[in-house]
C-alpha cells in the first residue's frame, strides 16, 4: 500500500467531518481558539433543570444582566458571548426525557449531544433525519445555527423538529411548533439564541439503514451536471461530499465525490451496526500540519485526500456511523496563527461559472492559505427567517489559516469580502455562524429578512435579555 494511501485511510476523520467540526464554533473563551475576538464577560452559570435556568433568567432580569447561552463553545463571531453578560452555560442539562420506537420521536434536553442521541436510539435501528455529521455538538447549538449535515432527503433540521420549548425574557415556557407559536418558531430556528432558552427539542426520526459507499472522481464543469443526474435524481442515495483541490497543481479543477447508497443487502446490518469511536489522529494530524505549511504540503494533502476517497469504494456504514465523527486530529496550537470557517451557498447549476471567478480571484492573492474545501448539498429551505438556502444550494465550506495580528485579520478581511462579494454575484448567500468579516451590506443581501429578523428580537426580547456579539455587529 502507498503511505499516502495508508495516510488517506485515517484521513477517514477529516473525510466525514472537517466541514461540521467548525459549523456552530463556538466559545466562552475565544482568545483559548482562535483569539480574534476577546471578550471579557461577567460570569458563567450552568443550570442542570428547568426551575434553576428559570430563576437565572428571573435574577437576570431583576439584576439588569444580560444573558448568552453556550452549548460546546466553539465560535468565531461572538454568538455566545457579550461583555460584562453572564453566559449560561447548558451542557449539563442533557437528559433523554422521552421516547416514542413506534412514533419515532425522541425529546431530549437541549444540552444533550447529538452523540447522546445517537447511542440512545441505535439499540432500536432508528437514526436522525438531519444532523452535523461531527456529533460532539449540542442540539440546542445545532438548532440555533440551523446546521446542515450529508444527508441529501430530509431537507433542512428546522422539518426533523416536531416541536421545542422555549424559555423567553420573562421566565415564561413556551410551546413552539410549525403550528403552534409559529413566527416565534420560525426565528428562534437559526436564531442564535437571541430569543431565549432552548429547553428540549422533539425530533421526528428515520430508520437506520445500511449504506454502500461509492466515489467518483471528475472536473469541477462535471459536478453540476453528476450531481443532478447521478446523484439527486437517484433516490437510492441518501448522503453526499464532495472535495475540490486547493494543491496548486489542480487548484479549484479536480474533484471528487462520496455517496451513500443504500446497500441492496441489508439483512448484514448488524454487523455494522456497533457505534463506531475513532481514535487515530496522529497520521491526519501530520499531513494537515504540512498542508498549512507549503504548497507541496498542499499536494500531498490532495493525494491523501483522493486516496481516501478511493479507499472506501464498496464499504459499508450504517446511517449513524456516517453521521458521527472524531476531530480530535483538527486541534491547532499556534502562538501566532488561528484558523478560520467561510461557507458559502451557491445554486446547483451556477457552479462552475462561481468556482472560475472565485479560481481568478484567490489565484491572486498568494498569501492566502486556504487549507480545505468541502461541498454539501442542501435543498430549498426558507422557513427559518434567517434561511440561507432560498434554492436548492451547494455549500462550499472553507478553511483557512491566518495570523491572528491584525496585519492577518484585515488580509483575511479583505479576501473574505471578495469572496463574498463573488458569491452574492452569483445569486449565493454566506453562512452567519463564523467571524464576523462580512458587511453589514452583504448580510442583508445575502439575508432579504434580516431587518425582520431584528424587529423580531426587538419585539419578542423588548429589554434585550439575551444578548451576544452578533446582534451588537449586525444590528441596523
Amino acid at each position: 500500500m502507498k503511505p499516502y494511501l495508508a495516510a488517506g485511510i485515517y484521513l477517514c476523520l477529516f473525510g466525514l467531518s472537517a466541514y461540521f467540526y467548525f459549523q456552530a464554533q463556538q466559545s466562552a473563551d475565544p482568545a483559548a481558539h482562535d483569539r480574534l475576538l476577546p471578550v471579557e464577560i461577567k460570569a458563567v452559570k450552568a443550570g442542570a433543570d428547568e426551575s434553576e435556568l428559570q430563576e437565572m433568567v428571573l435574577d437576570a432580569k431583576k439584576d439588569g444582566d444580560v444573558l448568552s447561552i453556550a452549548g460546546m463553545q466553539h465560535s468565531q463571531g461572538g454568538h455566545t458571548l457579550y461583555p460584562g453578560g453572564i453566559l449560561l452555560d447548558m451542557k449539563p442539562y442533557n437528559k433523554i426525557l422521552d421516547f416514542d420506537q413506534q412514533k419515532k420521536t425522541i425529546t431530549a434536553q437541549s444540552g444533550a449531544t447529538w452523540d447522546d442521541l445517537q447511542e440512545y436510539i441505535n439499540p432500536y435501528g432508528l437514526a436522525l433525519g438531519v444532523s452535523q455529521s461531527q456529533n460532539i455538538f449540542t442540539i440546542g447549538g445545532s438548532l440555533s445555527v440551523q446546521a446542515h449535515g450529508l444527508d441529501i432527503r430530509n431537507n433542512g433540521m428546522i422539518d426533523t423538529v416536531e416541536s421545542l420549548r422555549l424559555l423567553n425574557a420573562e421566565g415564561e415556557i413556551l410551546q413552539l411548533s410549525h403550528t403552534e407559536n409559529t413566527e416565534l418558531f420560525h426565528a428562534v430556528v437559526g436564531g442564535y439564541g437571541l430569543f431565549g432558552i432552548i429547553l428540549d427539542v422533539t425530533f421526528e426520526l428515520v430508520d437506520d439503514a445500511l449504506y454502500e459507499m461509492e466515489s467518483r472522481r471528475f472536473d469541477y464543469d462535471e459536478y453540476s451536471a453528476y450531481f443532478t443526474d447521478r446523484v439527486l435524481e437517484d433516490r437510492a442515495v441518501k448522503m453526499h461530499l464532495a472535495r475540490i483541490s486547493i494543491a496548486p497543481d489542480s487548484f479549484l479543477e479536480e474533484m471528487y465525490a462520496i455517496n451513500y447508497r443504500t446497500a441492496k443487502d441489508q439483512s448484514v446490518m448488524a454487523d455494522y451496526q456497533e457505534l463506531k469511536e475513532d481514535r487515530l489522529v496522529a497520521a491526519p494530524k501530520m499531513i494537515l500540519g504540512l498542508a498549512r505549511l507549503s504548497d507541496g504540503g498542499k499536494e500531498t494533502f490532495w493525494k491523501t485526500q483522493k486516496a481516501y476517497a478511493e479507499s472506501v469504494e464498496g464499504k459499508l456504514i450504517t446511517r449513524n456511523n456516517a453521521m458521527r465523527s472524531d476531530s480530535e486530529f483538527m486541534e491547532y496550537d499556534s502562538n501566532t496563527k488561528t484558523e478560520i470557517l467561510q461557507e458559502y451557498f451557491v445554486p446547483v447549476a451556477g457552479f462552475s461559472a462561481y468556482i472560475e471567478d472565485l479560481k481568478v480571484m484567490l489565484e491572486q492573492e498568494k498569501d492566502f492559505n486556504l487549507l480545505n474545501v468541502t461541498i454539501r448539498y442542501v435543498g430549498k429551505n426558507d422557513r427559518a427567517v434567517l434561511s440561507y438556502a432560498r434554492e436548492d444550494m451547494f455549500a462550499l465550506v472553507l478553511l483557512i489559516n491566518q495570523t491572528a495580528d491584525a496585519e492577518g485579520m484585515a488580509h483575511t478581511e479583505r479576501v473574505v469580502r471578495e469572496m463574498v462579494e463573488i458569491t452574492l454575484d452569483h445569486g449565493g448567500t454566506y453562512y452567519l455562524p463564523y467571524y464576523g468579516y462580512p458587511t453589514k451590506e452583504q448580510m442583508a443581501q445575502s439575508y432579504p429578512r434580516t431587518e425582520e429578523f431584528f424587529r423580531l428580537k426587538d419585539r419578542f426580547d423588548p429589554d434585550h435579555r439575551f444578548m451576544n456579539m452578533f446582534y451588537e455587529e449586525y444590528r441596523q
